[in-house]
């Protein structure tokens, strides 16, 4: 007797395919669900090893373009960067892949879904809260707290050990010893040898982009249009090839990124469950398109509403990085965002060179930037008297400061 039907993210990997089995033992019936989100992956070959493994159906979604439209392309208008530094790819990734897995099992009339996070980081609770968001009756088999699962996988070995008793496939090559998450946007890298954070990391490690030192002596030059804040066209300025659909743009900008090393960052961050991680992540044309927007962006939006912006930008960094896409108080700071974005549009000319995006120059139909205004040979409309009673205005606070720490130093 089945105790009901379970939608499983599966990876093709040793854990979840251990998963798939593990749930069937249990009395589950199992449907694999594989998203595509641009990472290197024999699709063909893991939905024939979940078939072999007992899995009821087989979903191998393409989720690349709305990966980038709907998730990666906010993530530019916002400016998002967590903590200063990391620009949020794995987490932007999770809600994207959730969505589909809770629409699949509502489709095929699942109660349960389930996924192979671990019980200590954050992507468990990224996918569950897309999850509970967008299906509030579903229930999560979460089997890394599940205490008879984790006590009896302490490790890769028992995981080995279970999977050549159960006949499933297992990897000839031997792991590298670290854990990886890959993606469109980036790749992560975690645990293992990483997890002491004096340890540099190895040289081997990248695979998403070169070593600065070895990339190409000369530097590639490219031209980025903007309108409302989304990037709609690249083009080389050397070669004069463009890229306009979003899949292309993003995967060109990786592929320049990439060459020259830009996007590398080793930082430790801290997790919305309450610890601090090391993790190292590679973001090539993340990292180009995040400095492209910022110059346009600041180059066409009011100062004043920049700052509420930028404010706005750190609360959504947040959100992302928390799980909470699908809440009332993301789906505002988005809407707030996408408005600021309304006069963002124009082009900015760039060199991406030895792990370096350097901004060359920029142009805008609705650029904010008036060159006879801020001439210095050119008075323009605007009287310079003005500015002594501008900055007698700002002095007053100054003074007063002034004079309050006068009389208190007088009565020491």
């Amino acid at each position: 007797m089945s105790k009901g039907t379970v939608v499983l993210a599966y990876s093709g990997g040793l854990d979840t395919s251990c998963i798939l089995v593990w749930l069937k033992e249990q009395g589950y019936d199992v449907i694999a669900y594989l998203a595509n989100i641009g990472q290197d992956e024999d699709f063909d070959a893991a939905r024939k090893k979940a078939e072999k493994l007992g899995a009821k159906k087989v979903f191998i979604e393409d989720l690349r373009c709305e990966f980038v439209e709907e998730f990666i392309w906010p993530s530019v208008q916002a400016n998002a960067i967590y903590e200063d530094r990391y620009l949020l790819g794995t987490s932007i990734a999770r809600p994207c892949i959730a969505r589909r897995q809770v629409q699949i099992a509502q489709q095929e009339g699942a109660q349960f879904v389930s996924h192979g996070a671990t019980g200590k980081g954050n992507d468990q609770i990224r996918f569950e809260l897309t999850c509970y968001a967008l299906y509030p009756q579903v229930k999560i088999i979460a089997p890394w707290r599940i205490p008879e699962f984790y006590n009896r996988f302490r490790g890769r070995k028992d995981l080995m050990e279970y999977a050549e008793k159960h006949g499933i496939p297992v990897p000839v090559t031997p792991k590298a010893p670290w854990s990886m998450d890959a993606n469109l946007m980036h790749i992560s890298y975690e645990s293992g040898i990483l997890e002491n954070p004096k340890n540099h990391a190895p040289s081997d490690l990248y695979q998403m982009t070169k070593n600065p030192e070895d990339s190409p002596n000369e530097p590639d030059v490219l031209e980025i249009e903007f309108i409302k804040g989304v990037p709609v066209k690249v083009t080389h300025v050397k070669e004069g090839k463009s890229k306009n659909t979003p899949l292309e743009i993003f995967s060109y900008l990786n592929e320049i990124g990439g060459k020259h090393g830009v996007g590398r960052i080793d930082i430790v961050e801290n997790r919305f469950i309450g610890m601090k991680s090391r993790g190292i992540y590679e973001t090539p044309g993340g990292t180009v398109l995040y400095h492209a927007h910022l110059d346009i962006e600041t180059f066409t939006m009011d100062r004043e509403v920049r700052k509420i912006k930028q404010n706005l930008s750190v609360k959504f960094s947040e959100l992302i990085y928390n799980g909470f896409w699908y809440s009332p108080e993301c789906q505002f700071v988005r809407h707030c965002i996408d408005k600021s974005q309304e006069n963002v549009e124009g082009r900015v000319q760039l060199s991406v060179f030895k792990g370096h995006v350097y901004i060359l120059g920029r142009e805008s139909p609705k650029s904010l930037y008036n060159e006879e205004l801020v001439s210095m040979d050119v008075q323009g409309d605007y009287d310079p008297c003005d500015a002594s009673g501008f900055i007698k205005i700002n002095a007053v606070r100054l003074r007063e400061h002034n004079r309050l720490q006068g009389a208190a130093q007088k009565k020491q």
